[in-house]
């Protein structure tokens, strides 16, 4: 609801969250929040968002179908063959925006691109880079797209992750953290971030989640989710 109201306001007046007003069209874009349950991939509101517009698409003539979503691999070619029949043009193009900066890096930054078939992504360049004016960097695959979105954010918790680590090593023996980041950072190829209040928010926490779950090669990725507990427990103690 909150989002149709801000479209409405933005100038979007066709914009509804009842299924029933929305028409057939060419192209659908699925940008559905996916969550856990547990530490288990929850996908099922794109799967349901997916099966509904099965129904808009009856017989029509192959529409666009593109999932932003945050998936795990396999998820769209299972959609695209178990739902669709093969009968729409399926891509993946994870979601990207940084609300900080929405000119830089808002929906128009590059994006990454894989299809399910060669018609597919032919459909996609055309929607996105043609239509839409959106750069994209096209992989091999959708399953390279897809993985290409949880790496990118679990990369990015275990960086902060050993952020906040080294934080706590550095006040442990008496030092500034803030100072030897700094000098730490003077190196080319360095870079450590900040360690805040932990690491917050929807996506990183989900997305780390997302790829442990994939195989038994996730040391790593277990000790990052780890580090950050105990970084909060930390910082409660201080406080």
């Amino acid at each position: 609801m909150a989002a149709v109201e801000q479209a409405k306001k933005a100038g979007i007046v066709r914009a509804t969250h009842v299924w029933d007003e929305v028409a057939s069209v060419d192209a659908y874009l699925i940008c559905v929040s996916t969550g856990l349950k547990g530490d288990v991939p929850d996908l099922s509101s794109v799967f349901d968002v997916c099966k509904k517009i099965k129904e808009k698409v009856g017989s029509s003539a192959y529409p666009l179908v593109s999932i932003e979503s945050t998936v795990i691999p396999g998820l769209c070619r299972r959609v695209f063959r178990d739902i669709f029949d093969g009968r729409v043009r399926l891509v993946h193009v994870p979601h990207r925006y940084w609300a900080e900066e929405p000119v830089k890096h808002g929906v128009n930054q590059l994006r990454v691109i894989g299809a399910v078939d060669a018609k597919s992504l032919k459909a996609g360049l055309e929607f996105y880079k043609n239509v839409l004016g959106i750069p994209l960097h096209v992989v091999s695959s959708v399953e390279v797209a897809e993985m290409s979105k949880i790496a990118e954010n679990a990369f990015r918790y275990v960086q902060i992750a050993f952020a906040e680590e080294l934080r706590m090593v550095c006040e442990e023996v008496g030092l500034s953290f803030e100072e030897v980041r700094e000098a730490c950072n003077t190196k080319w190829n360095i870079e450590i971030l900040e360690a805040r209040d932990g690491i917050g928010g929807h996506c990183l926490p989900k997305d780390i989640r997302y790829l442990a779950s994939l195989t038994g090669f996730n040391v790593l990725m277990k000790n990052a989710l780890a580090v950050d507990k105990q970084y909060r427990e930390w910082l409660a103690r201080k406080s």
